[in-house]
This record gives C-alpha cells, sequence and structure tokens, in this order.
C-alpha cells in the first residue's frame, strides 16, 4: 500500500506539471484557434535562460528565475503572438500550425547551438529530502511542485471565473465577434492568454527541469505528453487539460512499476487512440458543433 501511494504522488506531481502545459495548448487553442507545435520548445527555453541569468549574467538562482520568468513572457507570449501569430492568422490554421512547428525547431536548433547538445545540470529550486506520508516515502520536490502546479490552476480558474477580465476572455474565446460588439477589447483578451501561456510554459519549465536536467530536446517530449494530455482531457476545457495531465503522470508510474518500462513511452499514444475511439471531445470536453 505504501509503494502505491508513493507511486501515485509521483506521478501525480509529474502530471500535474503536464497539466500545466496542456493548459497553454488550451489558451492558445480558445483565442486563435489554432494549436501551438512550439509548446514543448516553450518549456523548454525558460531553464536555459535561467542559466544565463546565471552563467553570464552573475545573478543569484532567484533573480535568475524572476528574470527568465519575465524574458519568457515578453518573447514567448508578447513576441509571439505580435510577429508569428498576428500576420499569419488571416491566413488560416495550417498556415499558423505549420509556422508554430517551424518556430519550434528554430528555438531547438538556436539553444543546441548556443549551449550544446549535452544536458546541462539544473539547480534544484527545493530540498529534495524524502519525507514520509502514511508510510511511504515522497520526495519533498515532488510535493511542492504538486503544490504550485494545483495552486496556479485553482488561481487560473478562480481568475477566469471570478474576474471581470477573465470573463471576458472566455467572452472573447467564445463569440469574439458578439463580445467585440459587447464592449469588449478582444485582442486585449488574446494577448492575455498569450501571457498567461508564457508563464505556464516558464513555470512548468523551472519545476520540472531540475528533474530531467536543462536539454535543448526536453521539448520533444513534454510537448507531445502536454499535446496528448489536453486531448484526453478535453480541449476546450481546461478542468480537461488538467485532468488528462494528472492521469497520464499516474498511469505512466504505474506502468513502469507493475508492468514494464519499455514502452511507457507508449503508453500516452495508446491512451490516446482509445479516448479518440470512445469518446472523441475528451473525459471532460464538450462536443463543438461547426457548420461546414
Amino acid at each position: 500500500m505504501s509503494q502505491f501511494l508513493q507511486i501515485m504522488l509521483s506521478g501525480l506531481a509529474t502530471g500535474s506539471i503536464y497539466a500545466l502545459v496542456a493548459i497553454g495548448f488550451t489558451l492558445i487553442w480558445q483565442s486563435a484557434q489554432t494549436v501551438n507545435f512550439a509548446q514543448g520548445e516553450f518549456v523548454m527555453v525558460p531553464a536555459f535562460l535561467v542559466l544565463v541569468g546565471m552563467n553570464f549574467l552573475g545573478m543569484p538562482l532567484w533573480i535568475a528565475i524572476v528574470f527568465a520568468l519575465l524574458v519568457s513572457i515578453v518573447l514567448l507570449g508578447y513576441v509571439f503572438k505580435k510577429l508569428v501569430v498576428e500576420p499569419i492568422l488571416p491566413s488560416g490554421g495550417i498556415s499558423l500550425i505549420i509556422a508554430t512547428m517551424a518556430l519550434g525547431i528554430f528555438l531547438k536548433e538556436s539553444v543546441k547551438e548556443f549551449y550544446g547538445a549535452e544536458a546541462q545540470p539544473f539547480p534544484p529550486l527545493f530540498p529534495t529530502d524524502p519525507i514520509h506520508i502514511l508510510g511511504a516515502v515522497v520526495s519533498l520536490q515532488d510535493i511542492i511542485n504538486l503544490a504550485i502546479a494545483l495552486g496556479i490552476v485553482v488561481l487560473l480558474t478562480l481568475f477566469l471565473n471570478r474576474t471581470r477580465t477573465g470573463r471576458c476572455m472566455q467572452a472573447a474565446a467564445q463569440n469574439p465577434a458578439v463580445a467585440e460588439i459587447l464592449g469588449v477589447n478582444v485582442k486585449r483578451m488574446i494577448l492575455y492568454a498569450f501571457l498567461i501561456n508564457a508563464a505556464l510554459a516558464a513555470v512548468a519549465s523551472f519545476l520540472i527541469t531540475p528533474v530531467y536536467l536543462a536539454k535543448f530536446s526536453n521539448g520533444e517530449v513534454l510537448g507531445l505528453i502536454a499535446f496528448i494530455a489536453a486531448i484526453v482531457g478535453g480541449f476546450n476545457q481546461i478542468r480537461g487539460a488538467l485532468v488528462g495531465g494528472l492521469l497520464i503522470g499516474v498511469l505512466d508510474n504505474l506502468t513502469a512499476t507493475y508492468v514494464t518500462a519499455e514502452y511507457r513511452a507508449a503508453l500516452p499514444l495508446v491512451l490516446l487512440i482509445g479516448i479518440i475511439l470512445i469518446r472523441p471531445q475528451g473525459i471532460m470536453g464538450t462536443p463543438e458543433g461547426r457548420a461546414v
């Protein structure tokens, strides 16, 4: 029982970070009706910005994290929307999807050229000492990561549902034309969604990189898993992205422990196929009808 609890808590901690990235997919989809296939690289880059702040600018760890967070919000949020999304969006979703793929490749290769292909050590943000919970031995870092990730999701949900700006963002995502008639600044609301996505990606980067190290290729796996988590949970629901991320994190740990670790990389894809066949809108998603 203690081993099962340990696996569950560790899986939830990892899955909560997947959920942060998956929520970013959902926000971009709701605001721009496109999929950001550079999302994985958006998680990879902030970790290297922290290393740049520490190793080249001489910043202490937490100052470097603040620096990386602000730069990420500007570059991966504001600049990404203004220079990539806005000019291409009128041409159609496929063009923008291809552009995000190209952006992901550019970010990955740029980091590889600047920092090299070798994994870089990343300082832990929190103590890694083990703690005992109901007989299970769990890393304190995992518990803090879980608490931070879930806390951010709760705050984001409250912001979207309880504040005027949050409700305007939802209105702009659901029906931009009607929202604009009602006086909502749709372009500003969409910009907020991109800024929030950049911040979520940066936080996910800070939480997961101490475990996986900083490597230029990290975005490939993280982006794919988070994308699948968003689809599994429901691509049009933030709570669906949360459920999908937690589910994949837990199932991955359970499979690796009780079945085999050889095929754990295939688990998200198997889960994706099963969900598409049984419930195409996702676990928490709602069907969307479109005129053709």
